[in-house]
């Protein structure tokens, strides 16, 4: 896996922050979390947002149970870790907070999740099934802050070995709620079955489905959701006119969009590396 495999799609996390910190402590948090979102200097954010987690766990500290103000936190935590942080032992360290708190928040909201999920992959999807709409934003920040932890400790087969069941994770999302964050789910399930060309074992037309329908429906404004379309599928399938033409399309647009700007900022970053190395990879 690379770094990116994971981090980008996290980031998109943080879209509903800004709603969920509104309701969690009022206006001052909702506002904070909307300048964030619409911020087009990742510097900023970089140095910032320490100061911010730390206002979390403080509040946490003092309302441990609060399911919203948990998910907010991992949110938050997973994004930075994922995006930011590059010393090894630091973003593990990180992870393992982020998913700490989202599995507290998802063991809040549902018990039959929260005694399975550790179980085998088939009582994990039995679980998974009982959950309804109202359940989306918990499964779907659980889900991607373990994938995240993955990620970080991608040296350990026996976390390797869960993939699967942040795969099912993120389809249930999927069956309950694809628009959620963007149709995020969709992103995930695009990576996921691209980490492999056909010939191994990967699903790459199908992850071609989950990029399109991604972009579908955040209206093509994530601009993200074509990075990693072409960064993990175009490259997959040595497909050069489609990698070129959705790495441009990211930079001929425009960044600033209400709760993805930072995103766009960083899908504009990546998008001119990748053009930029295009000629070596094709």
């Amino acid at each position: 896996m690379t770094r990116i495999l994971l981090s980008l799609p996290l980031l998109i996390l943080l879209s509903g922050c800004a709603s969920l910190l509104a309701s969690t402590t009022g206006k001052l948090a909702g506002d904070l979390s909307s300048a964030v979102l619409n911020q087009d200097d990742l510097q900023t954010v970089q140095e910032g947002a320490p100061a911010y987690l730390l206002l979390l766990d403080g509040m946490l500290a003092g309302d441990p149970k609060n399911e919203k103000l948990l998910l907010t936190a991992a949110r938050l935590y997973g994004a930075y870790a994922s995006i930011f942080v590059t010393e090894p032992d630091r973003a593990r360290r990180l992870t393992e907070k982020a998913h700490g708190y989202a599995v507290r928040a998802m063991c809040l909201s549902d018990d039959t999740l929260c005694r399975n999920w550790q179980r085998p992959y088939d009582n994990f999807a039995a679980a998974l099934a009982t959950l309804k709409p109202a359940d989306v934003s918990m499964l779907y920040t659980f889900a991607a802050t373990w994938a995240s932890w993955i990620q970080t400790h991608s040296d350990d087969w026996g976390a390797l070995a869960d993939l699967p069941k942040v795969e099912a994770a993120m389809r249930r999302v999927v069956a309950l709620e694809e628009s959620h964050d963007n149709g995020g789910a969709h992103l995930y399930l695009g990576v996921l079955n691209t980490l492999r060309p056909a010939a191994l074992g990967g699903k790459p037309e199908e992850g071609q489905i989950h990029f399109q329908r991604a972009i579908e429906l955040s209206q093509g404004h994530n601009l993200i959701a074509k990075v990693q379309y072409a960064e993990k599928y175009a490259r997959l399938v040595f497909d050069r006119e489609l990698h070129d033409r959705l790495l441009h399309e990211v930079m001929a647009a425009d960044a600033a969009q209400p709760g993805l700007t930072l995103i766009n900022t960083l899908a504009k970053q990546q998008a001119q590396k990748l053009l930029a190395n295009a000629k070596d990879y094709f």
